[in-house]
């Protein structure tokens, strides 16, 4: 017999739930956590290491001995009890691995289950945000976090959820996601389509994020010495020029910042902080600090240097332009 929960397909219980397991069963489909990863909204990660970890071919990286994941942890019941007194609702946990009843790709896990007389039971989302991260909660739930929300909605069919954050360890907030069925449809859309790259194993083109790149070096770490010639192929010799009048704007803009950003500096002269109408900048000394002298080490020490020497290098990517000819 199939347990329900709300909407939603109850896959197994989470109590006691081996790391091992919870991998194996999220690896079988797109967790509320992968949501934005997969529709190319999250700030971290990019949908091509996603895909290669829902592929097999990279194991996800294990984040749970880090500070801001075991803080996360810690102090979720704690935030959990707050929302409770605050809001005087009921909280509890659910202690299941959920499924769509239609579209069993999409899991959850959910923190809690918050019930309210007026308007039925609901999810509790808990968040803990460094004090740094404070001014992207302030027009509401950063979008990365919405889509985590509405994968739940969508999954449960409940009408609404609570997102409790912590920021910087004082500052606690809840803000109400109400259920948006276009919003549900577009996500579940660009899901579908993710989803359908796992299943025929079609990789997803870059999306130009630091992630991607880190991912692309890890795929294809070394160069076989082959040349590749795409001079008569339209696709790539647009996308060449593109990137060569890309790098032009790029360096006229970087030009032009550091004339405005020198023409500043040299207005303030002596002076820490300059204001103006629309912000303000500074320009203070940095905290000194001391770092090692390599080259003097090298020069004095080189056997010292050479014994402790590890091997470091990568894939360089370097655009040279045809010149044009002196003739032309």
């Amino acid at each position: 017999m199939i347990k329900k929960y709300g909407e939603a397909i109850r896959v197994a219980s989470a109590l006691n739930m081996s790391r091992a397991d919870w991998l194996l069963h999220r690896g079988a489909g797109i967790g509320s956590s992968d949501a934005a990863v997969a529709i190319g909204l999250s700030p971290y990660k990019s949908p091509l290491t996603l895909w290669l970890e829902k592929t097999k071919r990279k194991q996800p990286d294990d984040l749970s001995d880090k500070e801001a994941v075991i803080w996360g942890t810690v102090l979720e019941p704690t935030l959990a009890i707050e929302y409770a007194k605050r809001t005087g609702r009921k909280v509890r946990r659910v202690n299941s691995l959920l499924q769509h009843s239609e579209y069993p790709f999409m899991l959850a896990n959910l923190d809690r289950e918050t019930i309210c007389p007026i308007n039925g039971t609901g999810i509790l989302e808990i968040k803990t945000a460094g004090y740094h991260s404070a001014p992207q909660w302030e027009d509401g739930v950063p979008i990365s976090y919405q889509c985590q929300v509405f994968h739940q909605l969508a999954i449960t069919g409940h009408a609404w959820a609570d997102v409790a954050v912590l920021i910087g360890g004082q500052d606690f907030r809840i803000y109400r996601i109400e259920r948006d069925e276009a919003k549900i449809c577009d996500l579940i859309s660009r899901e579908q389509q993710f989803w359908s790259y796992v299943l025929n194993d079609v990789q997803p083109m870059p999306d130009g994020t630091l992630d991607a790149s880190k991912a692309l070096h890890w795929m294809y770490p070394r160069s076989n010495g082959l040349a590749v010639d795409w001079s008569d192929k339209s696709e790539f010799n647009l996308i060449f020029q593109d990137l060569l009048i890309t790098r032009q704007q790029k360096d006229q803009i970087e030009s032009k910042e550091s004339l405005l950003k020198q023409q500043i500096q040299n207005a303030l002269g002596e002076a820490e902080i300059g204001i103006f109408e629309g912000g303000r900048v500074t320009w203070r000394q940095s905290r000194s600090r001391t770092t090692p002298d390599i080259d003097k080490v090298s020069s004095e020490h080189p056997s010292l240097v050479a014994q402790h020497a590890k091997p470091e290098g990568s894939r360089r990517f370097l655009i040279q332009p045809l010149k044009a000819s002196a003739t032309a």
